[in-house]
């Protein structure tokens, strides 16, 4: 159990660290329906993660048994997930912004004030569970439980903990602006402008740093 949740941390991290569902949540907290824009994406936020993490590890414990030894098809399936992340991680890096450009930001941020509780909802799920590179990180995630666990208890507290971990950077901010709104509009805004200034070489790194670790992975297999 230790060992596959050790493979299942830094791509909880991976799914954890992306700045744009972050900058969404924060731009639903700082908009005229905080409260419930921002309860509504963390829970879409979460069934996503979940969903789509079990899916996943469902389809590699039929593929793979759940043995834990060597498996072959699993060293494809990451060889092909790793490839695919270094190939994100060179066109997020490609399309970072220059000195002196504004960062652009996807068109539907503008849309984020008129949002309701279901709208909301949905939103945080597809960012979570059809956004590419988070779907990467969490059919990477399946891929490391199904195929190393063979009970559905062991795979259900590892999935588990992925959720959690992979959910907390959204958590922590909706969670804290219910408790304490009025102290943190300023720090969330200010949290909000690095991010997107960021937002690409964050990912590009990220996302090459778990690339080539998958990859190795991948290489053991055989």
């Amino acid at each position: 159990m230790g060992a596959v949740i050790g493979e299942v941390l830094p791509l909880a991290l991976g799914v954890a660290i992306s700045p744009i569902p972050i900058i969404a949540a924060i731009l639903m907290l700082l908009s005229p329906r905080a409260r419930v824009t921002g309860v509504g994406f963390l829970l879409g936020w979460v069934l996503g993660i979940l969903v789509a993490s079990s899916i996943f590890t469902l389809l590699s414990a039929s593929l793979t048994g759940g043995d834990g030894g060597p498996q072959p098809v699993v060293g494809v399936i990451q060889l092909v997930l790793g490839a695919l992340l270094l190939l994100t991680a060179v066109r997020s890096w490609r399309g970072r912004p220059r000195d002196g450009e504004e960062p652009a930001m996807p068109a539907w941020m503008g849309a984020i004030d008129k949002m309701s509780l279901p709208m909301a909802l949905g939103f945080g799920f597809l960012m979570s569970a059809v956004n590419p590179k988070n779907l990467l990180l969490a059919a990477s995630a399946g891929l490391a439980i199904g195929s190393a666990t063979s009970d559905a208890g062991s795979a259900a507290i590892a999935i588990a903990v992925f959720t959690v971990l992979a959910a907390s950077t959204v958590a922590v901010p909706v969670i804290g602006y219910l408790v304490a709104a009025d102290r943190l509009r300023g720090p969330l805004d200010s949290l909000r402008g690095w991010l997107a200034s960021n937002n690409a070489v964050i990912m590009a790194v990220l996302l090459l740093v778990i690339g080539v670790s998958l990859v190795g992975k991948a290489l053991g297999q055989f």
